[in-house]
């Protein structure tokens, strides 16, 4: 991202004071933060006094993190260099797709937030949703690794294609569409890394590294596409006001190497850590003790 904004008003370019005044403070995304928030930090003080192993400190303080960098991905300044800088723009998707989902899976937030709610609401409008078995249908397909697999990369791609991003520019309903699938698929996409209590694994641990792997090739593809296309993709940064020393072709170079660099970290540090905890000895000599209890089968 530019380290220096242009201060130049008598050029009609924009300057740093004159962005962050076309930046308001969205209420709906604070609001819902906020309320999240607080019914996850009640439940879980609640939870944890029977669950104190499965909700330890770390997993609270790795949803609130994940919350505030929603708010900062959705709310805060950064919302308003998105329609001048690609750079601005992808960092707002990675904090969308890779930081957030990740932290707030790792949060355990599903007993948490259901023990947060008020009981009146529960007993009475949320527990025979919860009971249904359409829900827990959907449920179990949107967790699925294929499709959470497919559907995170899908909307990943799908979203970078220049019509469809372009289209983002035209309508706030659409771009705040798009985040919302940015979000959501990669929550279930992550969900199925981490199965976070009380969700049990489909698929053994082994089986993340080609699916964490498999997705840093798509990533490559589309970020190598950004930085060698040659020719900047998304018109929209053409005539926007310039406001920082980077060109619309280097903008798009530098917000592709910025995914480049970051989801590929974000996805190969996992694998290594899943291959390495799979191939210790200790955990190999476990695994051929309890052969049946370490080697769930797959089911598509």
């Amino acid at each position: 991202m530019c380290l220096m904004l242009i201060d130049d008003g008598a050029n009609g370019v924009p300057a740093l004071g004159d962005l962050l005044r076309t930046w308001s403070l969205p209420m709906m995304p604070l609001i819902t933060l906020s309320i999240s928030l607080v019914l996850y930090l009640h439940g879980w003080m609640a939870a944890r006094a029977t669950r104190g192993r499965e909700l330890p400190v770390w997993r609270a303080a790795c949803f609130v993190a994940g919350v505030l960098s929603l708010w900062v991905a959705l709310a805060s300044p950064i919302d308003a260099l998105d329609d001048y800088l690609l750079a601005a723009h992808m960092i707002q998707h990675f904090i969308l797709m890779s930081i957030a989902p990740p932290l707030i899976v790792l949060g355990a937030p599903v007993v948490p937030l259901l023990r947060g709610m008020p009981r009146f609401l529960m007993r009475r409008g949320l527990r025979p949703v919860f009971r249904a078995r359409w829900l827990r249908a959907v449920m179990g397909t949107v967790t699925h690794p294929v499709f959470a697999w497919i559907a995170m990369n899908v909307a990943y791609l799908g979203w970078h294609v220049p019509a469809a991003f372009e289209l983002t520019f035209r309508s706030e309903a659409i771009h705040n569409f798009e985040h919302v699938c940015f979000f959501a698929t990669s929550l279930a996409f992550w969900w199925v890394v981490l199965s976070p209590w009380p969700a049990r694994a489909r698929w053994p641990r082994w089986a993340m590294i080609p699916y964490l792997l498999s997705a840093d090739i798509l990533n490559t593809v589309l970020s190598a596409t950004l930085v060698f296309s040659g020719r900047v993709l998304y018109p929209s940064y053409v005539d926007a006001p310039r406001v920082c020393f980077l060109t619309p072709l280097k903008d798009q170079a530098a917000a592709g190497a910025e995914m480049w660099v970051l989801n590929s970290l974000v996805f190969l540090i996992p694998a290594v850590v899943i291959a390495a905890k799979e191939l210790s000895p200790r955990f190999l000599a476990h695994r051929a003790e309890f052969p049946q209890e370490l080697k769930p089968s797959i089911h598509i």
